[in-house]
């Protein structure tokens, strides 16, 4: 080609702007072009932002003889980006001309830096918005909790792109509307909307926090027959998605056929195995990822301490945490020492565990006297768990588990008068306890149960169930643990109450719906108390079932009779 159109000039010197250390090679060719335009110093411009920052390329864009709004544009996502919104705005004020790129860039920069009251003062003021503009408001309202409001915007929008889908799928999920996030995801599907792997994994986020394990699998049947089957944060978010239900065996077999396995899926399936109890497993896959050459970060040692927490390895677990910052220097965080906190009380140690609060390099946050104060009820730590409460309730003072851990340590030593102290202080602070309720998944549809339930459909059926297991159960030798009963109430009203609560409301349910040889899988939002444990292991052994229960604490595995956990837990 003798003769060089500028279009060509420029085409080729944006090749080599693009890339940051081709930056000298991009200026001579820059020299080399007969006749500069707007383009030509817009390139340059951008291959300056990239290669030394947004100071830099200020100096060169004060120097540039021609500008056009895409200058100023450039300079301003520069500033945006950087999170200056000041000078982005002084930049914004100074433009001789604006077009929808110029708002949309200063509405997203407010709305990523937190400053939602300034991006609707500019959104409001535009003349012209873009979807990228209606996108980032509605992204913003969801960061602040503003649902309803971001809906409204979602529904008024003039014209909605795939990344508009993607931020309200995402709100939902971000602000625990599981269900509105999976509803929403059906209606795009409707609309012939292919999603991306963001969609998909906020998708799985949903269906991992409701427990809809068959929603879950469609949506792997989905992503098998597209491209998105080899894309690894799929993948990833696929096996998280089967351990958190409950399906353990699927997510390892996922993460064999992921054929480029990078950190985040060996963090997931290491995670995995320590949260159903599998500590040495977690500990061998951890080992694995190391012999693979693949360096663990900070969340790798999370789930590798959470192994030894799960599986009772205090001495294994003290190693790792030294390990941690000596052999792989990754910097120790609280999550660290929640952990290790977690694994002295669990074991016991209680003495130990408030030696290391005491020592923490921060200020032990509300989540660590929570878990000290729930070791204090399960060892019986009554002096002990006064002070936990106490250090809880000065952080927190609205913090329901403060008080109703409290509660239930004095009601398992029989202190009803400390009790109603506790219960009176609840009032007088406004706090409102939280109901345990577990749920389980039939046919697609989520079931929920509330401890004393009054209003499943199907309670006489369920009760009924109830009644030929416990006396199975009693006959096998199972006895009411009395303790998990904390009301002041005779023995035949403690057992009835012990029969009412929520997991075995489900349990009983999922016998009766799910087909022989299905595990049954329940969740629940709280601690799965000692009773309903036990009975977990005999009605197993009775029916002849695997029963898996998730709580806030692990994933116990019921079979003939015995617990993954080994009964700790």
């Amino acid at each position: 080609m003798r003769v060089k159109s500028l279009v060509t000039w420029n085409s080729i010197l944006a090749v080599y702007a693009k890339r940051p250390e081709k930056f000298q090679e991009a200026r001579r060719m820059f020299d080399k072009i007969p006749e500069h335009d707007a383009v030509s110093y817009n390139i340059m411009l951008a291959c300056h932002l990239r290669t030394f920052g947004v100071n830099t390329a200020r100096a060169y864009f004060d120097k540039m003889p021609i500008k056009d709004v895409a200058s100023w544009n450039t300079l301003i996502s520069g500033y945006v980006r950087k999170g200056e919104m000041g000078r982005a705005c002084e930049l914004f004020s100074a433009m001789p001309e604006k077009n929808s790129v110029s708002w949309s860039a200063m509405i997203s920069g407010y709305v990523e830096c937190g400053d939602l009251e300034s991006a609707v003062r500019f959104f409001e003021a535009a003349p012209i918005k873009s979807v990228v503009a209606w996108t980032a408001m509605v992204n913003g309202y969801m960061k602040f909790g503003k649902v309803e409001v971001a809906e409204k915007l979602f529904r008024e929008m003039p014209g909605r792109n795939l990344v508009t889908w993607n931020a309200v799928i995402a709100g939902y999920v971000e602000n625990s509307c599981f269900e509105e996030g999976l509803k929403l995801f059906n209606n795009m599907m409707k609309y012939g909307i292919r999603p991306n792997p963001s969609t998909l994994c906020s998708v799985l986020l949903g269906c991992s926090n409701l427990s809809a394990l068959q929603l879950g699998k469609q949506v792997h049947q989905f992503t098998i027959k597209s491209p998105l089957s080899s894309d690894t944060t799929v993948s990833t978010s696929l096996i998280s998605m089967y351990w958190k239900c409950g399906d353990l065996s699927d997510a390892w077999k996922l993460f064999l056929e992921t054929p480029q396995r990078d950190l985040v899926s060996w963090n997931a399936m290491i995670s995995g195995y320590a949260q159903h109890g599998s500590g040495q497993v977690a500990l061998t896959l951890f080992d694995e990822m190391r012999n693979e050459g693949i360096k663990p970060d900070w969340i790798t040692f999370v789930a590798v301490l959470s192994a030894c927490n799960h599986a009772g390895l205090v001495d294994q677990g003290a190693k790792y945490f030294v390990s941690m910052t000596r052999d792989y220097r990754v910097e120790v965080k609280p999550d660290h020492y929640s952990c290790m906190v977690d694994l002295l009380c669990r074991a016991g140690k209680l003495d130990e565990a408030v030696d290391l609060i005491k020592r923490l390099p921060f200020r032990p946050h509300s989540a660590i006297f929570g878990t000290l104060l729930g070791a204090c009820r399960i060892h019986k730590n009554l002096e002990l768990a006064e002070f936990a409460a106490k250090s809880l309730l000065n952080l927190d003072p609205k913090n329901v588990t403060g008080y109703v851990q409290l509660a239930n340590v004095y009601a398992a030593t029989n202190r009803w008068d400390k009790v109603t102290e506790v219960r009176k202080s609840m009032k007088q602070q406004k706090v409102v306890k939280t109901p345990g309720y577990s749920w389980i998944e039939v046919k697609s549809v989520v079931h929920e149960f509330r401890s004393g339930d009054q209003i499943h459909r199907e309670l006489p059926l369920i009760h009924s169930k109830l009644d030929v297991l416990v006396k199975k159960m009693r006959l096998a030798g199972y006895v009411p643990d009395l303790e998990c009963a904390l009301r002041d109430v005779e023995k035949e009203q403690k057992e009835q109450l012990l029969l009412e609560h929520s997991e075995k409301l489900a349990i009983a349910f999922g016998l009766i719906k799910l087909p022989p040889g299905i595990p049954i899988r329940v969740f629940k939002n709280l601690r799965t108390c000692g009773d309903c444990h036990s009975a977990a292991k005999y009605i197993s052994a009775i029916e002849g079932r695997e029963i898996i229960v998730r709580d806030t604490s692990r994933f116990h595995h019921f079979k003939d009779g015995i617990c993954s956990c080994g009964d700790y837990w």
